[in-house]
């Protein structure tokens, strides 16, 4: 059974089999980047660093209801709810979730540089198996003359609604840089 909590709206609250209470995170909405090459620059965020240990974040729970709750107290408004881009660090990690745009005073609320560049990719299947499109993606990044930086994970299904959504999913989406260099290579190439 899923209904919205009287916290906050973003949480969707579900009942397990024993009749507790659950929250599921997962957005019922997303962003369709899908093998689109996407500017987030100048771009308002809430963002928020979340503390990892090889790359493995420690309380993701916590850190994205602590998010929600920020988002509730300075009556912000996300642009796809509960929709949170995560990139991983070997003790250090950043979670960010896009908003409408603001002129808030909130801390975490920042605008994200110019240019900004995404491609994304929708990865069916979960983080153990993420390892394969990500290869895929960086090759064709890199045979178009684009240099990977970072990497964000986007978790589009949570456990408990993997079933009802097709199965689990992870939009990857990677930051890239122009490299003249690249893309000298990819002409010779052709």
């Amino acid at each position: 059974m899923m209904a919205t909590t009287e916290n906050n709206p973003n949480e969707r609250a579900y009942q397990d089999t024993a009749g507790t209470e659950q929250i599921c995170g997962c957005p019922e909405t997303f962003p369709d980047w899908d093998d689109k090459d996407i500017d987030l620059g100048n771009h308002c965020v809430l963002s928020q660093s979340i503390p990892t240990f090889f790359h493995m974040p420690l309380s993701y729970n916590t850190y994205q209801k602590k998010q929600a709750v920020e988002i509730d107290n300075l009556e912000l408004t996300e642009k796809w709810p509960g929709f949170i881009m995560t990139k991983m660090g070997m003790l250090r990690g950043r979670m960010m979730r896009p908003l409408e745009d603001s002129q808030s005073p909130g801390r975490h609320v920042e605008y994200l540089p110019c240019p900004f560049m995404i491609r994304g990719k929708l990865h069916p299947g979960d983080v153990g198996t993420v390892k394969t499109s990500l290869g895929e993606m960086q090759m064709k990044m890199v045979s178009d003359g684009l240099h990977p930086k970072e990497l964000y994970l986007c978790y589009v299904t949570c456990p408990r609604c993997e079933e009802k959504k097709g199965g689990p999913k992870i939009l990857l989406a990677r930051r890239w840089l122009e490299s003249s260099g690249l893309k000298r290579q990819a002409a010779k190439r052709l």
